[in-house]
């Protein structure tokens, strides 16, 4: 599968956390995607630019927080997580980037 300009839009970053690190005992990986995206998307997505055999994606939407900014209130923007699940025996380095 090639490289598509496409798949860098659907990606915006991977996501390392507390929680993100603990999924990935179980082959899966957690990017913010693009809020736009759908599921076969992300999938085409991530073999593409990775290279690996993806077996399954689970989307979701974090609402944004409200929050004070220099004391006056504000809102955090929303943001869209896809946990990626990959086959058996492959694996990425999210520590490289993109």
């Amino acid at each position: 599968m090639s490289v598509k300009p496409e798949h860098y839009d659907v990606l915006v970053k991977p996501l390392i956390t507390e929680k993100a690190t603990l999924v990935s005992d179980a082959n899966a990986y957690v990017f913010q995607v693009a809020k736009d995206s759908n599921k076969p998307a992300i999938k085409q997505a991530v073999e593409a630019l990775f290279n690996v055999k993806v077996k399954a994606v689970n989307t979701t939407i974090t609402k944004g927080k409200t929050k004070r900014f220099k004391g006056r209130p504000g809102v955090r923007s929303d943001v869209k997580k896809a946990y990626v699940t990959l086959e058996a025996g492959n694996s990425i380095d999210v520590s490289t980037g993109l």
